[in-house]
């Protein structure tokens, strides 16, 4: 059985996927997780939160770092991690290594040319300063695998902006403008598809890992009704890439309008140099998802 390196950026601690993303990449028996950056609002204590699925997971020794906090131009629009504060029920990591996320994310891919899958699945601050500072990285990638994006389909009574994406709309466009040769992005208008309701997420999360997870999930749930599995969708998509009909082309993003900064403008083109999804198999993605628990 082949695995896959991988390295993690998230903003786990916000919207309750990136815990359940987690979750299934340390569930998952092909992923060699050889890291986890954390980024926007309090990275510590969204690190904490990583650290506190890795112990339930037995894995203490994957290493968490604290990336950067403030989008690289625009004012700051998560600046707190909320979920944060069911960590008091779970053990965890409570000091990190300072300002060196940047640094890891270099090192580590350096050390592994062509092996390394980089999944981010929150704002693209922590890759954005990665891909302008050491422009030689991204091609060492084996692939970028991003959750983000709105490309297709327009949903009613919503706007066109995806949530990472317009976080750091500056750092999305360095994203795009130096994505390796291989990159897939996972855009909200198919992750739309994979939805699970609340009484149905604490019905299925019965697996220990998911435990944390879903007292995570029980902070989310006060605001929310439902489960959306965007970025859990990015994740499985590594290791089950059937689970979607992929298109290419080019992603350009917008950062002249105010108004609409961040937006990401898709053209097809089958010589294009990045590849979205285009559509999902929901049953084939729950069945792999939950599959790995």
């Amino acid at each position: 059985m082949d695995t896959v390196k991988v390295i993690l950026d998230t903003d786990i601690g916000s919207d309750i996927d990136d815990a359940v993303c987690l979750a299934y990449l340390l569930a998952q028996p092909r992923c060699d997780l050889l890291g986890i950056t954390t980024v926007t609002g309090e990275p510590v204590k969204r690190a904490q939160m990583a650290s506190a699925l890795c112990r339930v997971a037995g894995r203490a020794g994957i290493p968490i770092h604290p990336g950067c906090a403030t989008p690289l131009l625009i004012e700051q629009r998560q600046p707190e991690c909320p979920q944060a504060a069911a960590l008091g029920h779970w053990p965890h990591q409570a000091e990190f290594p300072g300002s060196d996320a940047i640094r890891f994310l270099r090192d580590t891919i350096r050390r592994h040319p062509g092996e390394v899958v980089l999944l981010a699945i929150g704002p693209f601050t922590n890759v954005g300063l990665l891909f302008a500072q050491y422009p030689d990285v991204a091609g060492l990638l084996k692939g970028l695998v991003v959750m983000g994006g709105w490309f297709r389909t327009r949903l009613p009574n919503v706007g066109p902006l995806e949530w990472n994406a317009m976080l750091d709309p500056h750092a999305t466009a360095i994203l795009y403008r130096h994505a390796p040769a291989f990159n897939r992005s996972v855009g909200i208008d198919v992750t739309m598809s994979v939805t699970m309701p609340a009484a149905e997420v604490r019905r299925r999360f019965e697996a220990p890992l998911l435990k944390p997870v879903l007292d995570f999930a029980e902070v989310w749930f006060k605001h929310a009704g439902s489960l959306v599995f965007h970025d859990p969708l990015a994740a499985v998509a590594i290791f089950e890439p059937g689970i979607c009909m992929w298109g290419r082309g080019t992603v350009d993003v917008e950062l002249k309008s105010d108004r609409l900064l961040g937006m990401t403008h898709w053209t097809p083109n089958e010589k294009g140099r990045h590849e979205i999804a285009v559509d999902v198999d929901p049953a084939a993605f729950f069945n792999a998802c939950f599959g790995v628990f």
